[in-house]
């Protein structure tokens, strides 16, 4: 595919390889006047210009460019050599002001992108092409950012873990304390209506408004009891708070951190709450490290309530005596019938009075009325008797103990002795691995569990499968819906949710039939809760979206076009400019003077720096060294660091500029330094490092890259260094493939305390089968430069040719014989990538130290010197372009202008070389891209979808459609039991059209003497949940269209036989047996989609006297609508 290159070039070539040896002859005597460098608008050997002119069409034109005969200068042409400075450029730009390297683009054209590109043959479809962006992601439903993706920079030491909902209130977890936001204020913003006032911390600035706590140890779990307007959170210095579900409305003045005041707190283990659980008696479990599980009465928390001032000193006290120990409840003769694995997962079933508590390979059932250990079994279902092997250590804490251990004695400690505690440590996690090996494979550890409102209890595992249990612990069925491993389960209603590792979310019916699923997240779902209409998704990075319960559904394709339609109204545009510089150091330092010629010059110009450097170490002692440093997680060098030093000392940092991440895998390095004004819009700074040396482990070869999102965008900057020689072109193209491919990116450390960039980052496990036809991550990336020592050399082209092309400048016909053009030409490599025309000389190989020309003599002597640079010795290597830079941006198509749909658009300001550096065989590179960004106003895109949903009558009455609540009725609202026998109440659905969700709860209790009326006591609220006297079966479930389901009520005996034992057991009873019993039931009627409620009232009371119960209809209470 010619690009404006000379179609008579092939004639041109056949006199130069006949004529050269007469020409060769007489050039060291001829000293021909300059010539013209090519112009800024000539036709490069690209894809731009298919029909452009021929450059040297006339071959007798061309025969007179020898070196006895050199072409008259022309009007454009100037005084300055071409071969050893740098004439193309265009004169100096005029310095910027600090906050102008990413404002705006300037007026100038040549800082617009006015140079010529040559690009790669484009792809269709396939890895190499741009990922696909929108207004509004085409892949999955719209949402509503409750938080946004805040950068990992800003959530040191706050992240959220954990979140939980109220009826109309959200709730997290965070690593210093419990934060919540109103669904109220769904729709607002900080800085914006009645929170003008309100100044959020670095990380919240596009969050809707909250309230937070004052600093805690870190939240690790939160359980909120709507009910009775209570939140609990347990942390990881052992205690429990209590926090209360209303809370003051302050929005006219700014609040401090702090005005979410907790109710009470007090210690309640010695190590980390883990795990907590509300059971359908109102009692509150906790679990901790070692199988540790306590009950706590809620009756003795709420009486703490009413202790006057004075008395509150001994509310902590008196909470921590009333609990009991599960574990010494199971205890006999010393030996505990439990295993000692850390209890991650409590769960009430409140249809069976259980509680189920697990580890990540075992389950205990308990009674939750007698605190009685029913069963331990295993994953696969099968009943465990013996704990002994089942000595499972906290992961957190051990590794914890090993990082202090490390970290105190770190100078004392060589690298040998290092390296002889990381083979230890191997070992010994080899034996660990062994003895888990008897009891299963450890990719199938469960990872979520929860209950669905017909009884069924889900677990999901790593290994990505998806079991169901039935309320006794008998495995029922299985089920594989996606490879990657399951991260978290949530069930509202008819529905189910699944959280992944990679971010995907699916929705599916109480019989497994999947309804939907697109990824929901960049990063592992870690937590999901239902509040109102909404499904809100907590991602590991700490960014929290809110989708309709109902989705996917017709809802979504309107919302989803009306968004687009009004994009422009939150569509925020961004300009960047880069400075991206390759070197081949040759294992030298450099001089003060070259790294300012390389990159200070270029410095007021550019908010982002991008340094790649090649052959910083080598050796093959040092090679094997830096294998094995990064096999134990170590990297970098003393070279290394010098470099560092030096490149900040010329960018002036700490002042003007900050180093923002790098990363070193042997002779290669990569650094980037952002200008201050730019730091608060760069984050996420992720590492990587592939070797494509001996058997792609060793990094004489290969690649390091740093990947960070700069306004909302990924941009990914890698440094490489390819195959050598001429003859290994399959080579480099191998070496490209295994980058591109094989690139996985973990956290970066900052620049400023070390070189490293995350080698030994943790990063969480995706899963056993995650990695199956995965796409590589360079190609979700916006855009990506690669820059380095590709060693493409020049082929079919003799030494004294490419030496008398560069003389004369012709550096058109040169790049005809680049490998790499030929090749991305041909699509083999570089697939749809960019790369300025080339203006300037090979980079390679040139002796070193060796001054080349000096701008102080004439034009003639800069000729008859510019064969003084380049390889004099016996191997006489052909100059080549080794040293390049490459990038591809958002567009398939350069005339794309910048937009939601194509949000990084770049062009090239400047490509050249740095003739004047002498310190190496290689010359230096740079290239400056003016990149411009398009980005979302996050704020703004919130308030327009809350104006779609208030104001769109469609879009209304659609949600006002699956707000419907079907009618039911009761056969009875007054309900009287007697002795042992069973009332059956019945609820008949009397809607055709959808299903009908009823739950039961416990409204008020009391015990009634016989000479007082049970009216008189209805109206008495008891917190403490369900009477110990009354069960009722089923408590939740789900009833057809049309079709009437029994609940049974009946007194609870004294005596009860346990049903997995066959032992009896006494229950907890009332002293006051005497006398009636009444409680007030509450039973909630939702639809397939919860969005409204309707509430009935069922009045249960136990009568000695044997009082009938007279039927009647129940009375229908309405409650208020969340939001919609």
């Amino acid at each position: 595919m010619d690009r404006g290159s000379a179609e008579g070039d092939e004639e041109d070539w056949s006199f130069i390889t006949n004529s050269f040896a007469a020409v060769a002859a007489t050039a060291a005597a001829t000293k021909p006047p300059s010539q013209p460098h090519p112009h800024d608008g000539q036709t490069a050997l690209g894809y731009e210009s298919p029909g452009a002119p021929a450059v040297a069409a006339d071959p007798i034109a061309f025969r007179r460019l020898s070196l006895d005969n050199p072409p008259p200068p022309t009007a454009a042409a100037t005084s300055r050599s071409y071969a050893f400075s740098q004439p193309n450029l265009p004169p100096p730009i005029p310095p910027l002001s600090d906050s102008g390297a990413h404002g705006p683009p300037p007026s100038d054209p040549r800082l617009s992108g006015s140079l010529s590109e040559f690009t790669g043959m484009a792809v269709r479809h396939g890895i190499f092409r741009p990922p696909t962006r929108a207004p509004v992601h085409p892949g999955r439903p719209p949402s509503i950012e409750l938080r946004p993706h805040p950068l990992r920079e800003t959530q040191v030491g706050c992240f959220i873990r954990t979140i939980a909902g109220s009826t109309s209130q959200i709730w997290a977890g965070t690593e210093n304390g419990v934060r919540v936001w109103n669904l109220s204020d769904v729709f607002e913003g900080f800085g914006r209506g009645g929170f003008a006032s309100w100044k959020p911390e670095r990380g919240d600035e596009e969050s809707v408004p909250f309230r937070e706590s004052s600093f805690t140890y870190p939240t690790i779990c939160l359980v909120v009891d709507s009910d009775r307007g209570f939140v609990w959170s347990g942390h990881k210095d052992g205690r429990i708070r209590i926090w209360r579900v209303e809370q003051p409305e302050s929005k006219n003045s700014a609040p401090e951190r702090g005005n979410l005041a907790e109710c009470l707190s007090w210690l309640a283990h010695r190590s980390p709450v883990l795990s907590m659980a509300i059971t359908s008696h109102g009692e509150l479990w906790s679990g901790t490290e070692g199988g540790v599980i306590k009950a706590w009465s809620c009756k003795a928390i709420y009486n703490c309530f009413t202790l006057r001032k004075d008395e509150r000193h001994m509310a902590s006290l008196l909470i921590e005596r009333s609990s009991v120990d599960l574990r010494s409840l199971v205890t006999v003769g010393g030996v505990c019938s439990l295993p000692t694995a850390d209890i991650r997962y409590l769960l009430s079933d409140n249809f069976s009075s259980k509680v189920w508590s697990s580890s990540c390979l075992l389950f205990a059932l308990w009674d939750s009325h007698t605190k009685e250990l029913l069963k331990v079994f295993n994953i696969d279902g099968q009943v465990e008797t013996r704990f002994d092997t089942f000595q499972v250590q906290d992961s957190h804490g051990e590794g914890d103990a090993k990082m202090n251990f490390f970290s105190t004695s770190k100078k004392a400690i060589s690298f040998l002795q290092r390296s002889r505690h990381a083979l230890l440590e191997a070992a010994d996690a080899v034996k660990k691995a062994a003895v888990k090996g008897a009891f299963g494979d450890d990719c199938r550890r469960m990872e979520a569990l929860t209950i669905s409102v017909d009884g069924i209890i889900w677990t999901g595992c790593a290994n990505g499968l998806l079991i169901q249990w039935d309320g006794y612990g008998h495995r029922l069925r299985e089920g594989q819906y996606h490879s990657s491993s399951i991260q978290c389960l949530c069930s509202f209603g008819t529905r189910l949710w699944v959280g992944y590792m990679d971010g995907m979310m699916q929705v599916m019916n109480l019989d497994g039939k999947l309804l939907g699923g697109w990824i929901a997240h960049s990063s592992p779902i870690i937590n999901m809760v239902v509040v109102g209409p909404y499904i809100f998704t907590l991602a590991n990075h700490g960014g929290i979206r809110g989708w309709y319960v109902t989705s996917p559904g017709p809802l979504d394709s309107l919302l989803q076009l009306e968004l687009t339609n009004n994009n422009a109204s939150y569509t925020r545009l961004a300009n960047v400019r880069i400075l991206a510089g390759t070197w081949n150091v040759g294992r030298e330092r450099a001089y003060n003077d070259s790294l300012m010629s390389w990159l200070g010059s270029a410095t007021p110009e550019v908010g982002l720096i991008v340094v790649g450097l090649q052959e910083v170490e080598m050796g093959a002692g040092f090679l094997a060294m830096a294998a094995a440093k990064e096999t134990v997680g170590l990297e970098g060098s003393a070279n290394g660091h010098w470099w560092l030093d030096a490149i900040g000392e010329v960018l002036v940092e700490g002042t003007l500029f900050e180093r923002i991440g790098s990363r070193q895998l042997a002779g290669l390095l990569i650094a980037v330094w952002a200008r201050k004004s730019l730091r608060p819009f760069i984050g996420d700074v992720d590492a990587a490092a592939v070797p494509c040396g001996f058997g792609h482990a060793i990094g004489n070869k290969g690649a390091v890259a740093l990947r960070m999102r700069i306004y909302d965008r990924k941009i990914c900057f890698i440094n490489c260094h390819f195959a050598a020689h001429l003859e290994a072109l399959n080579r480099r193209n191998a070496d490209f493939d295994h980058v591109f491919w094989t690139m996985t990116f973990s956290p970066s450390s900052n620049g400023h305390n070390t070189a490293a960039a995350g080698a030994s980052s943790v990063y969480p496990h995706r899963g056993g089968n995650a990695n199956i036809d995965r796409t590589p991550e360079l190609s979700e990336a916006d855009m990506v430069v690669f820059l380095g020592d590709l060693n493409y050399r020049l082929q079919g082209i003799t030494y004294e040719e490419a030496r008398y092309l560069i003389s004369q400048r012709r550096l058109e016909l040169l790049t005809e014989k680049d490998q790499l053009r030929a090749e991305m030409k041909a699509g083999r490599v570089f697939q749809g990538f960019r790369e300025g025309v080339i203006k300037f000389p090979p980079t390679y190989k040139f002796e070193k130290h060796l001054t080349g020309p000096s701008d102080s003599i004439d034009a003639e002597a800069k000729i008859s010197q510019s064969f003084v640079g380049y390889d004099s010795s016996e191997k006489k290597r052909i100059p080549a372009w080794c040293d390049r830079i490459l990038y591809r941006d958002s567009c398939c198509d350069s005339r794309t202008e910048c937009s939601l749909a194509c949000p990084v658009v770049s062009s090239i300001c400047m490509y050249d070389s740095c003739m004047d550096v002498t310190g190496s065989d290689h010359k230096p590179v740079k290239c400056i891209l003016n990149v411009d960004i398009a980005h979302v106003d996050e704020l703004t895109r919130r308030q327009e979808f809350g104006e779609i949903v208030f104001s769109n009558e469609k879009v209304r009455r659609l949600i006002d459609d699956f707000g419907n609540v079907p009618e039911t009725t009761f056969s009875s609202n007054n309900i009287t039991l007697q002795g042992n026998d069973i009332a059956v109440l019945r609820i008949t659905n009397k809607c055709r059209r959808d299903g009908a969700v009823f739950q039961f709860f416990c409204r008020s209790q009391s015990a009634v003497k016989e000479s007082e009326q049970a009216s008189e006591h209805n109206s008495s609220r008891d917190p403490f949940g369900f009477p110990n006297w009354l069960e009722v079966t089923p408590r939740t479930g789900i009833i057809k269209p049309g079709k009437t389901v029994e609940a049974s009520l009946w007194h609870q005996n004294i005596d009860a036989v346990d049903e997995f034992t066959g032992r009896s057991h006494k229950t907890q009873q009332n002293n006051n047996d005497s006398g009636d019993k009444v409680a007030v039931l509450k039973v909630r009627i939702t639809g397939n989609y919860p969005t409204e409620s309707k509430s009935y009232e069922i009045h249960v009371s136990h009568c000695s006297s044997g009082n009938r119960y007279v039927e009647s209809r129940g009375v229908a209470r309405w409650s208020p609508p969340n939001l919609i």
